[in-house]
C-alpha cells in the first residue's frame, strides 16, 4: 500500500512503514532516539514496536493515558526527562500511542531546545485516522481542549492497523466517529458505504479517512479557510467533552463519544441554518445513535455547554462560529448560531 504525501511528510502504512523508519533513522544521524508511551502502550503496543521495527531506544519514557493528563505538567516532565537522558538539538522523539499522546508528545518536541524531530505512531483508530494528519500539536488548558499548542509537521507518520488488536469496542467506536465525519463534510459516497460498513477497521477504510483529511489540509496548512471544515462537530462536541471532563458526576466522554453528540446537533443547526434536508439530518442522527448511547443533558447541564462554547478556537471577535452542513459531502465554514437554536437542537437530539 503506497504512502500519503502530506505536506512535508509521508504518513506510511502497514509494511511500508517498517521499512521508512528503518531508512529515515539509518540516514538522519541521530544523536539519540526516545520513545514516549503511557502505560497501555508499554504493555500491549511497545513489544510489538520493539519486535517489529528493530529500533534500539535510548530511553522510553512513560506518561499516564487519558485527556485528564493532557497538561503542561506532562510535558514539564517530559522536557526533564529529555534533559535529564541527555537529550539535544539532533535527538528523536518517537510518539507510540493514542492522540492524547501523540499530540503531547508533538509538542513537547516542537519546543524543547526550540524543536526537536518527531515520529508519530498511532495506535488506536482515532489517531489513526485523525492525529495522524495536520500538524496540530498541544495540550489542554484545565478541562478546556487544545487551548495551548503550535502546529509543527512530524518526519513521519507510521499507521499499523494490528495495533487496533489492543483496544476494546469503545475506543474503536470513538474513531469510527471520526471517521464518518470525513464523509459527512467532504465525501457523501464514503458516508454512504461507511455508515454501512461493518469492518471500518480495514485498512481501506483507515486510508480513504486519512486521504480526506490530507486533501483539506495541504490545501490549507494554518486553517485560515477550507480546513475549518475538519470541526463539523466540534464546536458543541469539544464543550461537551471539556464539561464531562470538569464535572465529577459526569462520565467522561471519549472524544469520538463527544463529537458524535455534537455532530447530531450540529446536524440540527445545518438544518434549520443551511438547508441540510430533514430526510438526511435524520439519517445522521439515526446513524449516530446506532453507534453511539444517546447521553442524558438536563436545563443546567446544557446551560453549562453553552457558557464554555466562548472558549472554543475557531471564535473571532467574539463570536462563535460553526461548521454546519448545506448537504451530506458538502461543509461551508464561520457561520454564526443564534443562542436560541442550541436549545432547539439539544431537545431534537433527546427526541
Amino acid at each position: 500500500m503506497e504512502f500519503i504525501k502530506s505536506q512535508s511528510y509521508e504518513v506510511h502504512l502497514e509494511e511500508l512503514a517498517e521499512a521508512a523508519l528503518r531508512q529515515h533513522i539509518a540516514k538522519s544521524n541521530y544523536s539519540k532516539v526516545f520513545v514516549l508511551v503511557d502505560e497501555n502502550t508499554k504493555k500491549h503496543c511497545l513489544p510489538l514496536f520493539k519486535k517489529k521495527l528493530d529500533i534500539k531506544a535510548d530511553a522510553i519514557f512513560e506518561i499516564l493515558s487519558g485527556e485528564i493528563h493532557k497538561t503542561i505538567e506532562t510535558c514539564s516532565t517530559v522536557w526533564s526527562l529529555l534533559s535529564d537522558n541527555g537529550g539535544d538539538r539532533k535527538s528523536l522523539l518517537i510518539n507510540l500511542g493514542g492522540g492524547v499522546l501523540t499530540d503531547l508528545g508533538g509538542f513537547v518536541a516542537s519546543t524543547f531546545k526550540r524543536g526537536i524531530d518527531f515520529i508519530n505512531i498511532p495506535t488506536t483508530l482515532l489517531s489513526m485516522v485523525d492525529a495522524s494528519v495536520g500538524g496540530k500539536t498541544g495540550v489542554d488548558l484545565g478541562s478546556l481542549k487544545n487551548q495551548i499548542g503550535v502546529i509543527n509537521q512530524p518526519q513521519m507518520v507510521l499507521v499499523f492497523p494490528k495495533f487496533l488488536n489492543t483496544l476494546d469496542s469503545r475506543q474503536i467506536v470513538s474513531g469510527y466517529a471520526e471517521m464518518l465525519k470525513h464523509g459527512l463534510i467532504k465525501d457523501a459516497e464514503y458516508w454512504k458505504s461507511l455508515k454501512s460498513e461493518n469492518d471500518f477497521t480495514d485498512a481501506k477504510c483507515i486510508k480513504k479517512s486519512i486521504a480526506i483529511k490530507n486533501d483539506v489540509v495541504t490545501q490549507d496548512p494554518t486553517e485560515q479557510g477550507i480546513r475549518k471544515i475538519l470541526n463539523f462537530g466540534h464546536t458543541l462536541g469539544h464543550a461537551i467533552e471539556s464539561y464531562c471532563l470538569e464535572n465529577p458526576d459526569r462520565e467522561t466522554l471519549l472524544h469520538g463519544e463527544a463529537i458524535a453528540v455534537g455532530m447530531i446537533l450540529e446536524g440540527f443547526l445545518s438544518h434549520e441554518l443551511k438547508g441540510l434536508s430533514k430526510l438526511s439530518l435524520q439519517e445522521i442522527k439515526d446513524t449516530f445513535l446506532t453507534h453511539f448511547e444517546r447521553v442524558d443533558f438536563n436545563a443546567e447541564d446544557i446551560k453549562a455547554i453553552i457558557t464554555l462554547l466562548k472558549y472554543d478556537k475557531k471564535n473571532s471577535h467574539g463570536d462563535v462560529n460553526f461548521v454546519l452542513l448545506q448537504a451530506i459531502g458538502k461543509a461551508v465554514t464561520d457561520v454564526k448560531v443564534p443562542v436560541d437554536l442550541f436549545h432547539k437542537a439539544f431537545a431534537y437530539y433527546k427526541e
